[in-house]
């Protein structure tokens, strides 16, 4: 069986289903297909697998004409059909892991998808899950459910973790040429997901256990958001002694070794940062280890949006102007730039705490004509010279590309600048930066 899951790979003909047709499935499921395997998207969605299937792509890293390539080659199609898992020789798990109000980790959709996976099984699959997640998953959750009626791993069926690296909206790398970590339950399970992974994706890399690659990822993330939260401290401790932290970071980069520039900026978002050390302190809470440096670094993330609209206030009266009934627009709201998704958006926090301020608050971000936050309602405002005029404070919170930054700092009253887009306009008295 072994040796016929590994031909059917390498000659093309086996079959593949990628459950979850989001930023991680989506990509993964175009990438296979263009490189000729039959891929079955699965997603609960019904309004996502009618797009998908008249031939539209709602994924800013997946072109229409590519997604129509591969369905006009018959190797993509979409489906809320569970039952086509029984025609699959791969099956790989593209859901979210978000986490509970209590900060704990929300394995359900993990667990609804292996439930479907278990029913419609049979033997000689590979299972492989990408969903971020604790350390222990594929094994403690996974594997159980898989083994509950007497197949066995390793045997009857092969269990891996491969964990996503997508940077939506990176010009370079892509899911095709970003190396691949692959970590089986058992030797065979990581030879034959690294096969099957290799006829796709130009750099795989396997390693011991599914362990070991679920701990990638989340050490890859706690890096970025614990450099993330040390950089915002340092802007916090250089505003009050006076000093411009960009130009600090800006002439440490220039040391060749040793040191890697990160930014600050209003808070941190995305499905990656703010989600996944949480749970790699949790799971580390649960073994009585405690993750201070991950806890601390969420800790000082998440109250830069409170330090953006206390700069917004001192900035509005040194202009004569409370910040309470002042026009404020908050520019961008979208976790980053020139991306349509406000996962964990900072520009949320900021607009939930300008109300609370009682600012009169508009927005506005090319990707989203209306916004929803708890009982705020707003509409996209315009962003023409006559409109800019009339806001008493612009916060960029986003740096879209899409932005005229020379007509907002020529029309603009007062801009805070959480991003630095600004830079080049010098110190014009108009713009305080974050």
């Amino acid at each position: 069986m072994l040796n016929q899951l590994k031909a059917k790979i390498l000659e093309r003909k086996a079959k593949i289903g990628i459950i979850g047709l989001g930023y991680v499935g989506l990509p993964l499921a175009v990438t296979f297909a263009k490189n000729g395997f039959k891929v079955y998207g699965i997603d609960i969605d019904k309004d996502r697998v009618a797009r998908l299937n008249r031939g539209e792509s709602y994924i800013l890293d997946v072109q229409q004409s590519e997604l129509k390539d591969v369905m006009d080659e018959g190797l993509f199609s979409a489906t809320n059909d569970f039952s086509r898992i029984k025609e699959l020789d791969a099956v790989i798990i593209c859901v979210p892991t978000p986490l509970h109000k209590t900060r704990e980790p929300d394995v359900s959709y993990i667990v609804s998808a292996v439930g479907n996976i278990k029913k419609y099984m049979k033997r000689g699959q590979i299972v492989v899950l990408e969903s971020t997640t604790y350390p222990g998953t594929t094994e403690e959750v996974m594997l159980p459910v898989l083994e509950s009626d007497g197949l066995k791993e390793g045997k009857d069926f092969y269990l891996a973790f491969s964990p996503e690296r997508v940077d939506p909206s990176n010009e370079k790398y892509n899911t095709k040429n970003t190396p691949k970590i692959i970590g089986g339950i058992s030797k065979d399970s990581t030879e034959l997901s690294k096969l099957l992974y290799e006829q796709a994706i130009d750099t795989v890399v396997p390693v011991s256990s599914s362990k070991v690659a679920e701990m990638v990822k989340l050490l890859e993330n706690t890096f970025r958001i614990v450099n993330i939260g040390l950089v915002n401290e340092i802007m916090l401790m250089c505003h009050k002694l006076g000093i411009d932290a960009w130009e600090v970071i800006d002439a440490a980069k220039t040391k060749p070794y040793g040191f890697m520039p990160f930014y600050p900026g209003p808070g941190v978002g995305g499905h990656c940062i703010p989600v996944d050390p949480i749970y790699l302190s949790w799971k580390a809470r649960v073994h009585g280890f405690e993750a201070r440096f991950i806890d601390l670094a969420s800790h000082v993330n998440s109250q830069m949006p409170h330090h953006v609209v206390d700069k917004a206030a001192e900035a509005l009266n040194k202009n004569n102007k409370p910040i309470k009934s002042s026009k404020v627009l908050v520019l961008g709201v979208a976790y980053k730039k020139d991306v349509k998704d406000l996962r964990e958006s900072p520009a949320l926090e900021v607009i939930s705490l300008l109300k609370k301020s009682e600012a009169d608050i508009s927005y506005y971000d090319p990707y989203f004509p209306y916004l929803k936050i708890d009982d705020i309602n707003l509409k996209r405002s315009k962003l023409d010279a006559n409109t800019i005029k009339r806001f008493d404070c612009i916060i960029i919170v986003t740096d879209h590309t899409s932005v005229d930054y020379e007509l907002l700092v020529k029309k603009a009253k007062l801009i805070v600048d959480t991003r630095n887009i600004l830079k080049d306009f010098g110190n014009k008295k108009n713009i305080v930066r974050l």
